[in-house]
């Protein structure tokens, strides 16, 4: 079977491509390659008007005439493959906005696809309509608006999530909705919104190849290793002003017995690099499941501070700290357990090696990609 996968903002795409084809399929992905982070693909966008005179002449543009030199350019980027884009028995895409350009542009491309090919699914997977609106709207205990109702971050600076739920945004979701077949979630942060949502199928967990991620038991030496990795970007949205509160308060008790990595907006394979010496990763606030980076660093056997509310330890029928660490918003609690780690190793030792299980057990590639395609259908 031939299947189009479009965008990538987390590897996810490039791992369930991975699955697929080891089940014996033709697999092409496209996208733009999420800025900084430069993921792989079949067909890469190359975002241009980033920086220098072509950002001021593509902000001058804008303000003139509301056309976006970046996005067009993308738009054309993608329809000079045209003929390659066409005669695929599925299309998904990895978010309402697949590429990451105007919402006119999207449904221009989305519209194609829609056109030249058989079926055609949504993922949800990122910030997007149904997602962002629940949480705005308090329907969890904390979420990704939990800094902006904290003061800490104002509307002006969240306004790429804020247009996720403005008139354009809900109008855009709308449209999305009409042209695909069924919608998918990722993980629990989205399968919770969509809960009784038209066209939702369910979730199927994030995919990870393990075989391109190696285990290695961790050994504790003379100093516990903390890996604290920021995108400047998202800042508050991932709690990195609560990470780096705790780990002042660690460095300052624990300086002798601790070494704090801390990394800033590096491309994923640097990132994923430097994170192999840790015992211990500091992952994202305000979530409750793993996302991409804390199930791969899982993988590797880290011990992670990620998304692991209750309603992720029953769905998948773990204990509190079995697997990994929920990382409440508050940066006392934070310390309590990193300090509970670094006073028993043994636990650290304990939780990678059920980490490892338990992304082998639920996360694994091609279980992932067998899901996908009875989810499509097939």
């Amino acid at each position: 079977m031939k299947i189009l996968l479009v965008g990538e903002y987390s590897r996810l795409h490039n791992s369930l491509k991975e699955g697929l084809m080891v089940l014996g399929h033709e697999v092409t992905l496209i996208s733009a390659g999420d800025y900084f982070k430069d993921y792989p693909s079949d067909i890469k966008l190359k975002r241009h008007f980033e920086k220098g005179l072509l950002k001021k002449l593509k902000v001058g543009v804008f303000k003139l005439s509301k056309i976006d030199m970046g996005s067009l350019s993308l738009k054309q980027q993608f329809f000079k493959h045209s003929e390659e884009l066409k005669g695929y028995e599925v299309v998904q895409l990895i978010n309402q906005n697949p590429i990451g350009i105007q919402a006119n542009h999207e449904q221009q491309i989305i519209n194609f696809l829609k056109t030249h090919n058989s079926k055609l699914f949504l993922l949800a997977c990122g910030t997007d309509y149904i997602s962002v609106k629940y949480a705005f709207e308090k329907k969890l205990k904390h979420s990704l608006f939990s800094p902006y109702f904290d003061g800490k971050i104002t509307k002006k600076a969240y306004q790429r999530i804020f247009n996720k739920i403005s008139k354009q945004g809900e109008t855009h979701f709308e449209f999305v909705r009409t042209q695909c077949d069924g919608i998918i979630a990722s993980d629990l942060d989205y399968h919770i919104p969509y809960k009784g949502e038209p066209k939702y199928l369910g979730m199927v967990a994030n995919p990870v190849n393990i075989e391109k991620i190696e285990y290695t038991p961790l050994v504790i030496g003379e100093k516990i290793v903390i890996f604290h990795g920021i995108n400047k970007t998202n800042y508050f949205k991932k709690g990195n002003d609560i990470f780096e509160t705790a780990l002042a308060v660690i460095e300052q008790k624990f300086g002798d017995k601790v070494e704090i990595v801390t990394v800033e907006n590096l491309p994923y394979n640097q990132y994923i690099k430097a994170l192999d010496d840790s015992h211990i990763l500091l992952d994202q606030i305000y979530a409750y499941d793993q996302g991409y980076n804390a199930l791969e660093a899982m993988a590797k056997g880290k011990v992670v501070f990620t998304g692991a509310e209750q309603e992720f330890l029953e769905y998948y029928g773990l204990n509190e700290d079995e697997v990994c660490i929920n990382a409440l918003p508050d940066a006392e609690k934070i310390a309590e357990k990193l300090e509970w780690l670094i006073s028993n190793p043994d636990q650290i030792i304990k939780i990678s090696h059920n980490a490892r299980a338990f992304v082998e057990r639920e996360h694994h590639y091609i279980k992932c990609a067998e899901g996908y395609l009875k989810v499509w259908g097939f």
